[in-house]
């Protein structure tokens, strides 16, 4: 029979659990300390301003106030209008578009077999090239006289047009310039969406006979609702927040972004030209909260409408 050894119980030492409770101890703080600096930015570069800004909305420029004076001035300016109008407009147009050519991209660069990584850089090179120089190159691109794009219009005898020159051709131009640039980002992000998608559900949809139609409309499209509901809501904020494009397509020569004839300003142009070039800094800020407004109804709206359950 094999004797059995009893080894005496080992005894917590003295200190021992305060040692380790200041260890954790120190750990919390560690953590903490890294984490005040960020949060500290954080409320300095955007929760003080965004309280200043609503704070200065309920003054007028002469001192008086509080008061909604800024916000009844508003209605009945007729530039407000047209620039709410206009940042509508450009949410209707270009995040639909920017989102149906981000599909197709990676619709179709999922079938190619070689080179794929290449295409996806170019198509991606757009969203990270600086927004100023596309602007200015599309700017140059657009131009009624020596422009690249009215040549090529006249190679097919269509006549030349005045595209950042005309009421009518202006915004339609800005938004062409947006959907070129973020298509490319939209399409990354749908590759990620479909490449997530577990092919044994494609497949098994070919084996009962669909066909390829019917297995996007009922596989592949409902398992990209996080995909669509992600880039609706960030095109969206990012239309809704226009400035770059107009400022460098529309600006210069001696007058204010957003002609002509307010044909393509929006509410960030709008908030800029009132508040910088007009120095009416509490009007600005009025619109800014309407704004700010805006988004957050939107974005709401939108999680509710679009956002929807889903299950592998």
């Amino acid at each position: 029979m094999k004797s059995v050894v009893l080894e005496p119980r080992r005894t917590p030492q003295p200190g021992m659990a305060s040692r380790r409770m200041t260890l954790a101890a120190r750990r919390a703080l560690t953590a903490y300390a890294f984490l005040t600096v960020p949060v500290l930015f954080f409320v300095g570069i955007r929760i003080l301003p965004t309280l200043y800004a609503f704070g200065m909305s309920l003054f007028t420029d002469d001192g008086k106030g509080p008061t909604l004076a800024n916000f009844k001035t508003m209605v009945g300016d007729e530039v407000f209008r047209r620039a709410l109008g206009n940042t509508l407009l450009y949410v209707v147009i270009t995040v639909p578009l920017q989102m149906a050519a981000g599909l197709a991209l990676a619709l179709l660069i999922g079938r190619v077999t070689r080179l794929r990584g290449f295409y996806r850089t170019v198509y991606f090179l757009p969203y990270i090239t600086s927004v100023v120089a596309v602007s200015w190159v599309w700017r140059l691109m657009y131009d009624p006289n020596s422009g690249v794009i009215n040549e090529v219009l006249g190679w097919f005898h269509i006549p030349a047009q005045l595209w950042l020159r005309d009421p009518h051709e202006a915004l339609l131009a800005v938004s062409i310039v947006m959907i070129w640039q973020n298509a490319g980002f939209a399409m990354l992000i749908f590759m990620a969406g479909l490449e997530a998608i577990p092919r044994s559900f494609l497949e098994a949809a070919r084996v009962d006979g669909a066909g390829p139609w019917q297995v996007f409309r009922w596989v592949t499209w409902p398992l990209l609702n996080p995909t669509v509901v992600f880039l609706a809501v960030t095109g969206v904020i990012s239309a809704l927040q226009t400035f770059t494009q107009i400022e460098n397509l529309t600006g210069g020569s001696g007058g204010q972004a957003g002609g002509p004839l307010n044909s393509t300003v929006s509410m960030v142009v709008y908030v800029y030209n009132s508040g910088f070039n007009d120095f009416n800094l509490q009007y600005a800020s009025a619109v800014t909260v309407v704004l700010f407004v805006l988004i957050l109804l939107v974005t709401l709206i939108q999680l509710k409408v679009l956002n929807r359950a889903y299950e592998y």
